[in-house]
């Protein structure tokens, strides 16, 4: 009988095995008070993120909107859901509770345990099956609103605008604070095995509001919109886009489900956002999921929210 050489080898020699690839679903979703603000259940907000079939989520709007939220003023009331929608999934939660100007109540929820917070409660580490990952999920300034603002929409007393450069220069002043504090907490995950955030930035992606976009009509103008353009500087990748790339064939709106797009009081864009980075982390699926119709590739009825979520699959 003839042996293999291996058989014959100590196991100190033998090669090690190929370690195993991490595949993991992600999900950034405003849930809108998780049903406060229309007296729902949370039972809706939970068969969305089965629908998505996520691993880990980013919440925002954890608690409810008061009656007299305006531009102006608008502060959360009233207990948080995540601990509620959490526990019917089965999971560990994380209520966000500094961070303030790049929080509005926010919370992590996760199927796989949550360690540390960062510095300023916008990340948290998660053990996936032996791998750290970080997730940080953030709410960013919603006024003064940049597309609004070159709409000619009244919301509060900003000015309106009229180039692509205005919009930008406000953007960062908006919500430029916020975004210092979450590159300031991005340093809790040196050596993480991936990345990823998650939020409504009240604020369009820099890869949407292109030539293409304006000549099709989608949007106004050009805009390198600031906020996703620096997390792409940082190296983040933009989950939707890596597979969807071309915003007039994909738009992707997440606001708003409840508004008609041909409305001349809003306008429909995708300001709910997902990126992430890692050594060799991969985006091999992604979806908008919300309600029955056009701009969903996963339908869940009846829809809870007053945003489309997003969500993302990797694997690393």
């Amino acid at each position: 009988m003839r042996l293999s050489i291996l058989a014959v080898l100590p196991l100190s020699l033998l090669p090690l095995p190929a370690a195993a690839e991490t595949v993991l679903r992600v999900m950034s979703f405003n849930i809108w008070g998780g049903g406060v603000n229309e007296d729902k259940d949370v039972s809706e907000t939970v068969a969305a993120i089965r629908a998505a079939g996520a691993d880990i989520v980013g919440l925002q709007e954890t608690r409810a909107e008061p009656e007299d939220c305006s531009a102006e003023s608008c502060e959360a009331t009233g207990p948080s859901a995540a601990e509620a929608i959490a526990q019917a999934l089965g999971w560990q939660w994380y209520d966000q509770k500094g961070g303030a100007p790049a929080l509005w109540a926010n919370a992590v929820i996760s199927r796989y345990p949550i360690g540390e917070a960062s510095p300023h409660e916008l990340g948290v580490r998660i053990d996936v099956e032996g791998r750290a990952v970080w997730l940080f999920n953030i709410h960013l300034d919603d006024e003064p609103y940049q597309p609004y603002q070159l709409l000619g929409i009244e919301y509060g007393p900003a000015p309106f605008l009229t180039t692509g450069e205005e919009a930008a220069d406000w953007a960062r002043r908006t919500r430029g604070s916020g975004m210092d504090l979450l590159e300031k907490d991005l340093n809790s995950a040196a050596g993480a095995a991936a990345v990823f955030v998650t939020g409504d930035f009240n604020e369009p992606s820099w890869l949407d509001w292109t030539g293409a976009a304006m000549a099709q009509g989608t949007h106004p103008v050009v805009v390198e919109w600031p906020a996703t353009k620096r997390l792409a500087d940082l190296g983040f990748t933009d989950a939707y886009r890596a597979v969807f790339p071309d915003p007039v064939a994909k738009p992707a709106f997440t606001w708003a489900p409840r508004y008609d797009e041909a409305a001349t009081d809003d306008h429909p864009d995708r300001i709910d956002q997902l990126l992430a980075k890692g050594d060799g982390l991969r985006v091999t699926d992604a979806a908008i999921i919300g309600e029955d119709g056009p701009r969903s590739d996963i339908v869940v009825m009846p829809w809870p929210s007053d945003h489309r979520a997003v969500m993302a699959e990797f694997a690393f």
